[in-house]
């Protein structure tokens, strides 16, 4: 009776959701969840539809609070450190009671999934249970958590229970005691994180930054750029739902609008408020040539372009955006003229009150953005990214990821590329965690100031930008940050240990694709090997298809919630291309030569059109790369090939360093192991190695130069 009157309290004062049904199959049932609060062991007492056994900690289950809610139910209170707590929940498990453990062992700090204690893992093996995930969402907000004091919290927050697929734990067998125990919790720290994205609920973007104005708070200070405004989220909304409110006139809902800007907060506002009224916004590159923004503008059957006077003036476009054919401009500074006292009204009075109400709602599956690839090896294309697939990849990374909102984030990467986008803007914003902007990557003097004076604690870049910063940086300028991630392009050894000798960082290198909007693998704090790109995200498969004339390893196909509705083509205008390969419908060719290890990291060989067939033998041409590396740490080198009608084809070495013989690279390829036909018989001595905007290589153009050569 007690439990009952409880429940309906409980129920009503967290306006609790419980999302999918708990079915037991098997005498032998662990249930496992993820540890908000105090209140978790209470609420899954009251939903869970059988009578289990909760496994408490020691320290935990001294306090008066949880004493009380455990006497409600049976619990079984154990130490994690010591070993006969195992042997107490296993025969537990076998007597045929269901048992609910946290695995984390406590209350989390960060928000996200913490530790994963191996013992509750080895129990779930050792007894052969079913296991029946649960996520709980919301609890963090309590009063009751352990989340520091820049989390917003209430006294009745939201919750949601959702429960997820049942499955069983299996571990390759052999190897130590220990060694088992350690695969054992690393399978469940997998299985665990794939719940957390599982449990995801279908939005749109815009109603995503709603969401997250309601559970973070109107009032907070979430986002500021280089005119060093703090805006919070309710300013945020009502930037966004102005710039989407007087560009109505001038679009039709449906139609992809360019959006030619800064990585600045106003871009970001014009981005939702184009989403808000069902536009869908067209990130065009501005470092890209007139060619480029025209074939941008024809394959994604772009009309109209939204920028700014001051920034086509600042980066000298005139010229560029002069050219373009059967494109109307329309500037910010033009159109805040047209809003009438009738729209402020509307604004003030009306949306920011109902930002829900007063916009279109998107279908998850239709598109959000389109982004164009960066023409490192051929013309740009178009790729079309759902709503589902911009949330789902940002759901993937937060489930492996312990960004909070104690963080800060710094992005300088241009948000018309996919990084820049999805992780450097969108994920902080819809995960309460503040932001600077900052319009150019380039700027590396100005770059490492900002990240000291912000106190930021996460940093995104290629290998390309972090190189430079740290060669800038004062040694205490990045003292805070917690976080640096590289991607777009392999991080060089040579950055790692700068990084690491010069501020005692680690970088953690990621691995993606545009098509994949973008992130498919990551290293963390949690599963880290040096050399790789980290483990597949949870809700990714991968296959690996051979490629004749290489034996390690072979191209990489991935699938997932994450993957592109298709591309657009400047030769088949609005035809959506969707995605497929050699493995099946749905699935994206990466065209990366890759490995992936027995613990799932992967490692990146190379790209199958940077290899070249010399003699009939196919060398990589990054191999090369780190090959002249090797030789000549301090400078940077770039691989292309020409046609060589004796051998097929002929490697050519680009390098900055006049100093760099061909001798000097053969004893490097000895002592390192490389086969002679690696050794370039070309180098081509350049000031500078060709970049895109994005900080990749310009392999495009080297080719070019290649042939020449």
């Amino acid at each position: 009776m007690i439990k009952a009157i409880l429940y309906v309290i409980v129920r009503l004062l967290f306006r609790l959701k419980v999302v999918g049904e708990f079915q037991r199959e098997d005498d032998h049932t662990i249930i496992i969840a993820n540890h908000q609060s105090f209140l978790d062991g209470l609420i899954l007492g009251l939903v869970l539809p059988i009578e289990p056994v909760f496994v408490v900690n020691t320290e935990i289950a001294k306090r008066p609070l949880v004493r009380m809610f455990l006497s409600l139910g049976e619990y079984l209170v154990v130490d994690p450190a010591n070993p006969m707590a195992i042997k107490q929940i296993i025969r537990l498990v076998e007597s045929g009671r269901p048992v609910v453990i946290f695995p984390e062992g406590r209350i989390t700090t960060t928000g996200s999934l913490m530790k994963i204690y191996e013992g509750s893992a080895f129990v779930t093996v050792k007894t052969e249970a079913t296991i029946h995930p649960v996520i709980i969402e919301g609890a963090t907000f309590s009063t009751l958590s352990r989340m520091g004091s820049d989390h917003p919290t209430r006294w009745f927050p939201q919750i949601t229970i959702t429960y997820c697929t049942p499955t069983r734990l299996s571990i390759s067998e052999g190897g130590s005691a220990h060694q088992r125990r350690a695969k054992a919790g690393e399978a469940m720290r997998t299985l665990l994180q794939k719940s957390l994205f599982e449990s995801r609920r279908p939005n749109d973007i815009y109603g995503a930054f709603v969401d997250a104005i309601a559970m973070y708070g109107a009032s907070r200070k979430i986002i500021e750029d280089t005119k060093q405004i703090e805006y919070t989220y309710r300013q945020l909304l009502t930037m966004t739902l102005g710039l989407g409110r007087i560009l109505i006139p001038h679009t039709q809902r449906g139609e992809a609008v360019g959006v030619l800007m800064p990585t600045a907060v106003p871009a970001l506002a014009l981005i939702l408020g184009l989403s808000a009224f069902g536009r869908t916004p067209a990130m065009l590159n501005f470092t890209a040539g007139s060619d480029g923004l025209q074939s941008a503008c024809e394959g994604a059957m772009i009309q109209t372009i939204i920028t700014s006077k001051a920034f086509v003036e600042q980066g000298k476009l005139e010229t560029k955006l002069g050219a373009l054919k059967n494109v109307q401009l329309l500037y910010l500074e033009d159109l805040k003229g047209e809003m009438g006292a009738m729209d402020k009204l509307w604004l003030m009075g009306y949306a920011r009150f109902f930002p829900n109400v007063v916009r279109v709602k998107s279908d998850p599956t239709s598109a959000c953005v389109i982004l164009f690839t960066s023409g490192s090896e051929g013309k740009p294309k178009g790729v079309v990214l759902s709503h589902e697939a911009i949330l789902a990849n940002i759901a993937q990374i937060r489930a492996i990821v312990d960004f909070s909102t104690e963080d800060k984030v710094l992005n300088a990467l241009p948000i018309f590329h996919s990084f820049g986008f999805t992780v450097g803007t969108l994920l902080p914003i819809l995960g309460g965690i503040r932001l600077f902007l900052y319009p150019s990557p380039l700027h590396y003097r100005v770059i490492p100031e900002i990240a000291y004076d912000r106190s930021c604690t996460i940093l995104f870049g290629t290998s390309t930008f972090l190189n430079h910063y740290a060669a800038y940086a004062h040694p205490y300028d990045f003292y805070r940050l917690r976080y640096v991630v590289a991607g777009a392009e392999k991080l060089s050894a040579s950055v790692q240990e700068l990084w690491f000798e010069k501020f005692g960082i680690r970088i953690f290198e990621g691995y993606g694709a545009t098509e994949m909007a973008p992130v498919i693998a990551v290293n963390t704090p949690m599963a880290y090997r040096s050399g790789s790109v980290g483990q597949i995200l949870p809700g990714i498969e991968a296959k690996l298809i051979a490629v004749p004339g290489i034996n390690d390893g072979g191209i990489l196909h991935v699938k997932g919630a994450n993957v592109m509705s298709g591309y657009l083509r400047a030769e088949r205008p609005g035809f959506l291309e969707k995605p497929n390969s050699d493995a099946g419908e749905g699935w994206y060719d990466t065209g990366d030569i890759v490995t992936i290890d027995d613990e799932g990291f992967v490692r990146i060989t190379g790209r199958v059109k940077r290899f070249a067939k010399i003699a009939g033998e196919m060398i990589s041409l990054e191999s090369v790369e780190k090959l002249a590396l090797s030789a000549s740490p301090s400078h940077f080198h770039a691989t292309s090939s020409q046609n060589d009608e004796s051998r097929g084809e002929a490697l050519v070495l680009f390098t900055t360093d006049r100093g760099l013989k061909r001798d000097i690279l053969q004893q490097a390829a000895r002592a390192g192991g490389y086969p002679e036909i690696a050794v370039p018989k070309k180098i081509v001595y350049v000031d500078a190695i060709p970049i895109l905007g994005t900080g990749k290589t310009d392999y495009v153009t080297l080719k070019s130069m290649a042939a020449e050569a």
